[in-house]
């Protein structure tokens, strides 16, 4: 099944317009086999070890505005003076992602992923506890259910667009 998840996760990235380049990576990256540079996602399929990974790092990508897309890497997405928003804005979109391409969230919030506690995200929002919408609210990218219609917006994890314009 991760496989099929994978090649989904792959196929959906590419149609939302971030691109995917697959290539033999240092073994000094931040996630085994996966790197974010120049506003693209770089995949060494014999190092990754969490498929799933690359959902999450997709949300770095797609959370921060158009035009700093570009510019994004590794070493800067821990700099930005909105990293912790961004960083939850990433959790969200991720788990939105998921329902969106039907994928088990566990895909992406694995045991061994966001330092021993991915299991119990997914847990809190298949709860339907949310971390990370209001921020993708105030982007125009979903909105918290109770305030979906008053904003014209779907409510989360729907999402209006996978890409933040501004």
């Amino acid at each position: 099944m991760q496989q099929a998840y994978f090649d989904q996760s792959v196929q959906f990235l590419k149609s939302i317009g971030i691109d995917v380049i697959f290539k033999d990576l240092d073994d000094d990256t931040f996630l085994p086999g996966l790197l974010i540079a120049d506003g693209c996602i770089y995949i060494d399929k014999e190092k990754l070890e969490f498929p799933g990974d690359i959902l999450h790092e997709a949300g770095h990508l797609a959370v921060i505005p158009a035009a700093e897309r570009k510019q994004l890497n590794a070493t800067t997405i821990g700099h930005r003076k909105d990293h912790a928003a961004e960083e939850m804005m990433a959790i969200a979109w991720s788990y939105a992602a998921c329902k969106h391409l039907n994928i088990d969230p566990y895909f992406v919030f694995h045991e061994s992923g966001y330092k021993g506690s991915g299991n119990a995200m997914a847990d809190q929002f298949n709860e339907g506890k949310y971390i990370g919408v209001p921020m993708l609210q105030f982007a125009g990218m979903s909105a918290e259910p109770r305030m979906a219609e008053t904003l014209n917006l779907p409510a989360f994890p729907v999402m209006a667009k996978w890409l933040r314009d501004e």
